[in-house]
C-alpha cells in the first residue's frame, strides 16, 4: 500500500480544537472550578505517563518487524500517537488559558456567581437545578452547564427571590430564582 493511502492528516482535529477554543468569548477569560483544573491535569499526566510511553513502545516494537507499509500495529500506534500528541497539545494550551476561580469564596452568598449551584423554576412550574461551571468541566446530563451558556448568563448577579427573563431557543422565558448554593471553603 502507497503511503499516501496511510497518511492521515491532523487538519480535522486542529478545527475541533479551534472550534473549542473559540467557545470562549472574545476577550474572556478561560475560567474554571480547581476540580475541573484537577480533572484536565490528571488526564494530561496521564497521557504523558502512562498512554504515551506504551504507544511509543508498541511502536517501536511494531518498527522493528519489517515492513512499515502493511504493518497494522505500526499503522494503527503512529496514528494513536497523533491522537495523543494533538490531546496533550490541547490539554497543555487549556491549562495555560485557565483562570482558576474558587467558588466557595462566595459561600453563603445569595447571588449568582461563576461556580454556583441555582435551583430555579419556570413558568410551568418544573424545577431544575444546575450548576455554572468552565467550558472544560461542561456535562449538561448532570446538570453542570457552562458560565456562557444564554441560562448561565442570564442568571448571573441575579439573587435568590429573583424573576429573571431571557431568550430561550423557543421564546422568551421566566425563571424564578428558588435557591443558590456554593461549596464550603475547605477547612485549612
Amino acid at each position: 500500500m502507497n503511503k499516501a493511502f496511510v497518511k492521515e492528516s491532523d487538519q480535522d482535529d486542529d478545527d475541533e480544537a479551534a472550534a473549542l477554543a473559540l467557545a470562549i468569548p472574545a476577550g474572556s477569560k478561560n475560567y474554571i472550578r480547581p476540580e475541573g483544573y484537577q480533572r484536565i491535569r490528571e488526564e494530561l499526566l496521564q497521557l504523558i505517563d502512562v498512554e504515551r510511553p506504551e504507544v511509543v513502545r508498541i511502536v517501536h516494537w511494531a518498527a522493528s518487524n519489517g515492513d512499515r507499509s502493511e504493518n497494522g500495529d505500526y499503522i494503527y500506534g503512529k496514528r494513536r500517537l497523533r491522537e495523543i500528541d494533538r490531546r496533550i497539545r490541547f490539554l497543555t494550551k487549556r491549562m495555560d488559558s485557565a483562570c482558576i476561580v474558587d467558588p466557595s469564596a462566595h459561600y453563603g452568598s445569595d447571588q449568582v456567581f461563576f461556580g454556583a449551584t441555582v435551583t430555579y423554576s419556570n413558568q410551568d412550574g418544573e424545577e431544575r437545578t444546575i450548576t455554572i461551571v468552565g467550558i472544560d468541566e461542561l456535562d449538561p446530563l448532570n446538570g453542570k452547564i457552562s458560565w456562557v451558556a444564554p441560562v448561565a448568563r442570564a442568571l448571573t448577579k441575579a439573587r435568590e427571590g429573583d424573576t429573571i427573563t431571557f431568550q430561550a431557543p423557543h421564546g422568551v422565558e421566566e425563571l424564578d430564582i428558588l435557591e443558590v448554593r456554593y461549596p464550603a471553603p475547605a477547612a485549612e
